[in-house]
Order: C-alpha cells, then structure tokens, then sequence
C-alpha cells in the first residue's frame, strides 16, 4: 500500500475563482486608499500581517507598516510594493516589567511615526494587530484625522498572561488587562479575531460583540499550495526510513516541545526510526529541552533545525511524516486554534493535535488524530498509531482538507475585504 501524501501540488482549493470574481468590487471600493499597519512583531516574517497586508495591497491599498526589527535587517524596506519602517527594539519574554517596558516604548514610537505622517499619508485606514491590545491607542492621531482603525486580535491577551505567568483571574494583572482590552475594542472601528471562541469571549467581555468579525488565520494557499491525499494499495516500505515527526512555531512553553520530546521516547519503543524535526526561533525554553536529550538518549533523534521563512517551511512540511501540535494544558490553549493545523493539511499530511474547544470549534476525531491536552501518553499513542497505520491516517487526513477547504485563505481574504470596504463606506 502507498500512501501519496506528498504528491505534486495541485493548484488552489475549490472555491477560490468564486472568490476572485466576488472580490472585484471589494477591490473597487478599496483601491487608492492609504493604509497604516502596525504590529508588535517581525514583517513579513509573522504570517497574519503578512497576509492581511498583502491582500490590501493586491487590492490597490497604499499600505505602509511599522513593526519590529529582528537580526540585521535594514530598518527600511519595500516587501510586493509594501513600504517598511523597522524599530529596532529587542523582543524577549524574560517578566512582567518587561513585557510593559517594551510595549510602552513601541506604542510610543508607533504613536509618533503616526501622528507626523497623518497630515501628510492622511490615511484612511490603521490596522493594528495586538499583542499589546492597547497598542490601537497608536492609531489616536490618523483617527482623529477621519481614518477607521481595525484592530486584529490574534490573542486573547488576559488568557495569555494567566498562562505565561501562572496568574488567576482575579490577579490584579489580569484584571487590568481586560480592562485594557475592554477600551481597545470600544477605540477601534472594527475588530477582527482569529476563531469563533475567541469571537464569543471578547463579546461577552467588551459588549462590542456587533464590531467583531472571525477572520481565520489559515495559510495562503500561493505558499502553502494545495496538495491532496491520494491513497492507493501498493505496500509501504520504511526499512531504514526515518519516521519523521514535525514541530514548528513558537519555542515557548504554552507550545509543549518538552511534551513532543517524552512522547517521542515512548513512540520509539514501537517505531525505533521516529525523529523530532523542530524549527522555529532559538529562545531559552528550547535550551533546557535540548540540554534534557541526552538523559533520554535522544541526542540523535531530535533535531532543531532553526527558524524558517514561510516558503522553506513548505519544503521542511513536504519531507515529514506528521505534524505535531503538542500543547499543553493551560487556559490559552484551550481556545487557540494553531495555524500549523492548517498548514499541514494543505500540504496533505497528517496532524496530531489535541482536544481544545479552539479546535473541536472546527474539526472532531474523524478529521483530525486527537490527544488530551498535555497529556504525553496519549499524544504518544497517537504518534505510533500514525506510523503503524499510515493510510488510516491519511483518510483522517483526508477528512480534515474538506474543512480546510471551507476556510482557505482565498475565502478569508474575500471576506477581510468585504468588511473593510463596507467599513470605509460607512460615516
């Protein structure tokens, strides 16, 4: 039996040539306009701006972003007509006082940048993406000069922090974050989120619930281009052939790498060949887990590669066997719903993922192989059930590229543009 997860792609998903005749009008309605972005991380590096402001662009927008620099790149830049301003602030995840610190001082440039190309840009739109939330308070000038602001909330901020620094509830961090999160959304013009879990949250935590729209964070289909399962009955041969497990994102601890690492040591009980590809960005979480290796006699079979742009991502995804999503258990990860899911399902491959309402908002056990969240036994079985049963799960897989059809970024881009133009049409 064959398993062809990985053949050729096959251009884009059904659905998209709707899409591109729908949004002509859209496009009409937005072309000429000017547009300010501004984002507390890397471009094009980090994938939601980068989709978002390449769809206004493609639409005729004249977008401009502010963002972070990151590494050695030029502080100025043009990315597919995109103009670039870089602030050189370093990034890190080290407390509290930090995170404040480097958000304040970010707000405050980007607050600046703004307010002296507003009489001059007099943008029509400023799209924001949090974190911080209160980062669309940067955007105060261009609106008081008539632009609409959008803010993208690709996080729920107080769920992170609960997270991120084992706070409850009722911490007085946390409280002030939700507050804070309250008037971004009352300051914005529109808000856009990643799932409908989070949509529901934000509502019932701001009362802004008419001015909230779920645009999905799945990968543009021109990079992650559509592959689809094919299945046939020729036998599989893995004699010496490496079983090739899959991580990247985030290196942080909410993501669970160290989860991936003790499960891949009871996976190699049943299936010796697996191994752990990781990539992403180097940070000191990753450190601990590669210097845990080799008291689990893993030094070999976990392999961290480095971070990766979106278009060697595709080529990293094509050589694996299954793509891990190892999250553990926290309040966050209960309502996110990765992109990486998306990502390996485009390119036809099977994903490990685990019971999460941000998930089973979108997929159930037959579309997608499911652990219990944080739980290491579990996520092990499913890995070795994977290897031993490559064409059952491979019509999961299957399964789960019909619900990514319904959620292609051509779809999502459509409906992002939709909004925004009846946004700027509106007084």
């Amino acid at each position: 039996m064959a398993i062809l997860g990985s053949a050729e792609p096959q251009g884009l998903p059904s659905g998209e040539m709707d899409a591109r005749k729908v949004s002509d009008s859209e496009s009409s309605a937005l072309f000429g306009k000017r547009m300010a972005v501004v984002s507390f991380s890397a471009f094009p590096g980090d994938p939601r701006p980068r989709r978002a402001a390449e769809a206004f662009a493609e639409a005729g927008v004249s977008v401009d972003v502010i963002c972070l620099r990151e590494g050695e790149i030029s502080m100025k830049d043009t990315f597919k007509g995109i103009r670039i301003d870089r602030i050189g602030i370093t990034k890190t995840r080290n407390s509290k006082f930090g995170y404040v610190f480097q958000y304040c001082f970010f707000i405050l440039i980007a607050f600046g940048m703004l307010a002296l190309r507003s009489p001059i840009r007099r943008y029509h739109l400023v799209h924001i993406h949090n974190m911080p939330d209160v980062l669309v308070f940067a955007a105060l000038i261009p609106k008081l000069f008539g632009a609409k602001v959008i803010l993208d909330l690709h996080d729920p901020m107080p769920e992170l922090m609960m997270t991120i620094f084992n706070v409850g509830k009722a911490s007085r961090a946390v409280k002030i974050t939700a507050f804070l999160e309250k008037q971004s959304i009352a300051f914005a013009d529109m808000v856009l989120t990643v799932n409908h879990t989070c949509e529901e949250l934000f509502a019932s935590r701001s009362g802004g619930g008419h001015k909230i729209s779920v645009v999905m964070n799945t990968p543009n289909e021109h990079i992650f281009r559509y592959c689809p399962v094919t299945i046939d009955d020729s036998p599989v041969l893995r004699t010496g052939k490496p079983f090739v497990i899959m991580y990247h994102g985030t290196l942080v601890e909410r993501n669970g790498l160290d989860l991936a690492v003790e499960a891949l040591a009871q996976v190699r009980r049943s299936v010796p060949e697996a191994e752990l590809r990781v990539y992403g960005p180097r940070t000191s979480y990753l450190d601990d887990v590669l210097q845990g290796l080799s008291a689990k006699g893993l030094e070999e079979a976990v392999q961290y590669l480095g971070p990766r742009t979106l278009e060697q991502l595709v080529q990293a995804i094509a050589q694996c066997d299954v793509g891990v999503i190892p999250n553990k258990r926290s309040i966050f990860t209960e309502i996110n719903t990765p992109t990486r899911i998306f990502e390996y399902l485009a390119l036809g491959k099977p994903v490990v993922a685990p019971r999460a309402n941000g998930i089973e908002a979108y997929f159930d056990k037959d579309s997608l192989v499911l652990f219990e969240l944080g739980d290491a036994d579990d996520l092990a079985m499913k890995l070795s059930w994977v290897a031993i049963h490559p064409r059952e799960a491979l019509e999961t897989t299957k399964r789960g590229q019909a619900i990514y059809q319904q959620h292609v970024w051509s779809r999502e881009k459509e409906k992002l543009l939709r909004l925004t133009a009846a946004l700027v049409r509106s007084r």
